[in-house]
């Protein structure tokens, strides 16, 4: 028995039933090596869930008569109420299932029932991605079947074998052609004839008589290249979906995953989501995998985050002729649309390399044990990390309490001193709640233990939280995972790993929320307010020693604090200033917490930025000062930059209009220039149709369109229009599921970018979006806007 190394790509686990011997469990794991993929199968794991001792008699009654076997078993373990527990085990999960179900109508409470076996085996066993493994070895050509396979963690960084697929079809779902574009290969396979005579489009395609043969030919094709994982643009809920659906309907097994397994495609119930599976290959949508790594675009159209990311797009732009243009490609050009379908997949082939998709997917599995694949998956995250550790500890982990939910307090956000300021400098607290997590030993086995324990009686008492929350000193686990993942976070920048360092940093940050949320089996109000409330805390105490240096600290959220040094300072005195006060604040802490709490801190604040100018605007309409909104200058060797937050340039429901007017108006007041007649000129420009070009809206559809009922906002008004438009024209209508309209304010309303029927309503963007930017910081020189532009009004 040879031991080799991998990692694991796919993990199923199902019941084996036989007429001739016992049912049992088998796991069957994928796993990329460096040589052959590799099937790995377990046979006989067995599923387990977890009740209270003292309900160990009637729980023994209940089951002794049942028509499958559990073996009642106690063991070493208590619940967070220190009850003793028994281990329920079932030689399959369909018997563990029926199980749970009796006893839950029995009213016996059962713990972690939702855990699926194959999950278990890894978490048990730490495995992260990265497995070793020996056993009984059949060989085929294309991979190793390894049986009785033992298993254990290990370091492996796989080479991945990558695929971006792509669909091209009719509006009525009838395939047209696929398009695949790996490192080994990049073709199409198109339904037709080789035109004759044709140019070479610089890539292959094959020719296939139907869509059966089309099907026929991507099995193949899988079989032949067989690639580790398959990318894709909405790859599941559309391609495969289709795929999937086309194959059924020829009764054609669709074998593309390894070892000749069929591809099984499932949807949720309640949101109709997709879920795609093709044992030993992971597919990773572009969308879902990018928001997973916390980017985030106006648009999540193929042709917008392209042109975002790559400066390119679609061979066929118009969204709306795109349909019929594709059909008349398939009847008239077929290389054309062979050369579109193949486009498509380099597209998002490269956005996986600029982002470094990939990488960001197996680092994260590397670090937590999700699969690959997972979309979220926070609180699965957590769970994999902290289950064995609680475990070994003598605890099994509670059950999901919603009913009991009750909000912890959010960030700290500090009310603001509206105003034009000169030298604001921005300091902040490096991932403030993982170190307040570190700092304060806050951990949820920690608060079992603390629970215990009387705060000043004990020589090793509790570190006090809040809202009756206190931690052991010694028992937790979390403020080491959390050391951990920083320490690798810091190896991680140094050495210039951006996926690695993105995915740490996503984990470490959710480990609040995780704790915050009700979503979650660990959730207990006094974990994560102790973690926000301490954060307000720190705050309002770093901001009172910055004001005792002599500064003014004009606002602070969350982890952030705007410190106005009051007189205008240059870049080089500025940057001295504040980093005199982030060392002397974290000296401060460090003493505080030490003759406090008798604890070392985590806690790091940074000199994050220094605004030359800034402003923090009032509420619209009010005098008291906003939130989460303000804009700065910032110079950076000689190179100005203006920032916006939460203000109209940096969103993106306001027109360019607002936007080009914004800018050059602050940056004009930032450098101390009159603005009264660019003001005017502006308005003028734009009342004379100028910036005609500026004036389109964009907003998301955030429900189907006829879910609006009642109140029914411009947007949806005119996307109505413009299906109304789409249908008299005979063209597919785009808005009813959703989607993105571009529109104008005319005088008879809202009307859709592509539909302008009606003359614009320019005094709409006077007062909505040209009026609004101008009084948020007018009124600090003493201005007025309607002041300003009154005598060209009448002009008009």
């Amino acid at each position: 028995m040879n031991i080799q190394t991998g990692f694991v790509l796919t993990r199923q686990a199902r019941d084996l039933t036989s007429y001739s011997s016992p049912s049992k469990t088998l796991i069957e794991l994928w796993v990329k090596t460096d040589t052959k993929p590799v099937q790995l199968l377990i046979e006989g794991e067995r599923p387990v869930c977890f009740i209270a001792q003292s309900d160990y008699q009637v729980a023994s009654t209940l089951l002794q008569n049942a028509s499958f076997a559990i073996d009642l078993k106690p063991v070493d373990l208590q619940n967070f109420e220190s009850q003793p527990i028994v281990a329920c085990y079932a030689n399959t999960t369909k018997a563990l299932q029926q199980a749970k179900a009796l006893l839950n109508q029995a009213s016996i409470t059962t713990f972690e029932d939702d855990i699926r076996l194959a999950d278990r085996f890894l978490m048990e066993r730490f495995i992260r991605g990265g497995i070793q493994f020996l056993g009984d070895i059949t060989s085929y050509p294309q991979y190793q079947k390894i049986t009785h396979a033992k298993c254990k963690a290990a370091d492996f960084k796989p080479l991945f074998n990558v695929v971006s697929l792509d669909i091209e079809c009719s509006e009525k779902g009838i395939l047209y052609s696929v398009g695949l574009d790996s490192k080994d290969d990049k073709r199409v396979i198109m339904v037709g004839s080789k035109p004759e005579p044709t140019h070479e489009p610089g890539f292959h395609i094959d020719w296939v008589e139907n869509e059966l043969s089309l099907l026929k030919a991507l099995i193949d094709w899988f079989q032949h290249y067989d690639p580790d994982i398959i990318i894709g643009w909405n790859v599941i809920d559309f391609d495969f979906r289709l795929l999937a659906k086309r194959a059924e309907c020829y009764k054609l097994p669709f074998k593309i995953g390894r070892g000749s397994q069929n591809l099984y495609f499932r949807q949720s119930n309640n949101t109709q989501q997709g879920f795609v599976s093709i044992p030993g290959r992971v597919v990773l949508d572009g969308i879902d995998t990018l928001k997973t790594a916390t980017y985030h675009f106006n648009s999540w159209a193929l042709e917008s985050v392209s042109q975002e990311l790559l400066g390119e797009g679609k061979i066929i732009h118009d969204p709306f002729n795109r349909m019929d243009e594709i059909n008349r490609q398939f009847r008239e050009d077929k290389i054309a649309l062979a050369t579109y379908n193949l486009q498509d997949c380099r597209l998002v082939t490269r956005i996986f390399e600029k982002t470094h998709l990939l990488e960001f997917a197996i680092e994260r599995s590397r670090l937590t044990g999700v699969e690959l694949d997972r979309i979220g998956g926070s609180v699965a995250a957590f769970s994999n990390l902290y289950l064995p550790q609680l475990h070994r500890a003598g605890y099994i982990a509670p059950n999901l309490h919603p009913e009991n939910w009750f909000a912890s307090p959010g960030g700290y956000v500090m009310d603001s001193d509206p105003g034009l300021y000169h030298s604001v400098l921005v300091l902040d607290f490096k991932s403030l709640y993982p170190s307040i997590i570190r700092t304060f030993l806050i951990d949820p086995m920690g608060l079992v233990e603390g629970l215990k324990l009387n705060i000043g009686t004990s020589e090793n008492q509790a570190v006090e939280g809040f809202r009756g929350g206190q931690f052991h000193r010694s028992k937790h686990f979390l403020p080491k995972m959390i050391e951990d993942l920083w320490a690798a976070r810091d190896v991680a920048k140094k050495n210039n790993e951006a996926a690695f360092s993105q995915a740490i940093k996503i984990i470490m940050n959710s480990f609040y929320g995780v704790l915050g949320s009700s979503g979650c089996r660990f959730f207990d109000t006094r974990l994560a307010s102790s973690i926000t409330m301490r954060g307000h805390e720190i705050m309002k105490q770093t901001r009172r020693l910055i004001e005792d240096k002599g500064y003014k600290v004009i606002y602070g959220d969350t982890d952030s604090l705007f410190v106005s040094l009051i007189a205008p300072h240059a870049p080089e005195k500025a940057n001295k200033i504040g980093q005199l006060l982030i060392d002397e604040m974290n000296l401060w802490w460090q003493k505080h917490i030490k003759e406090t709490y008798g604890l070392t801190s985590a806690l790091e604040l940074e000199y994050e930025t220094h605004y030359q100018r800034f402003l923090m605007p009032t509420i619209r309409g009010s005098e008291t000062g906003s939130k989460k909104r303000y804009c700065g200058l910032i110079n950076n060797d000689g190179v100005e930059e203006m920032i916006f937050k939460g203000l109209e340039s940096a969103r993106t429901d306001w027109t360019p209009l607002s936007h080009h007017f914004q800018h050059h108006l602050y940056t004009m007041i930032f450098h101390d220039e009159e603005p009264q007649a660019y003001i005017r000129q502006y308005v003028e420009d734009t009342l004379n149709g100028k910036y005609d070009a500026d004036l389109v809206y964009q907003k998301r559809l955030r429900r189907k369109l006829n879910e609006y009922q009642k109140n029914i906002p411009p947007q949806v008004r005119a996307a109505r229009l413009a299906d109304e438009k789409n249908a008299r024209m005979g063209r597919p209508l785009q808005y009813q599921n959703k989607g993105r309209i571009e529109y104008l304010f005319t005088l008879n309303g809202p009307e859709p970018k592509d539909y302008l029927e009606s003359k614009i309503d320019y005094q709409h963007y006077i007062d909505k979006q040209i009026k609004p930017v101008a009084d948020a910081i007018l009124p600090f020189i003493g201005l007025d806007f309607e002041s300003i532009i009154a005598p060209q009004i009448g002009l008009f």
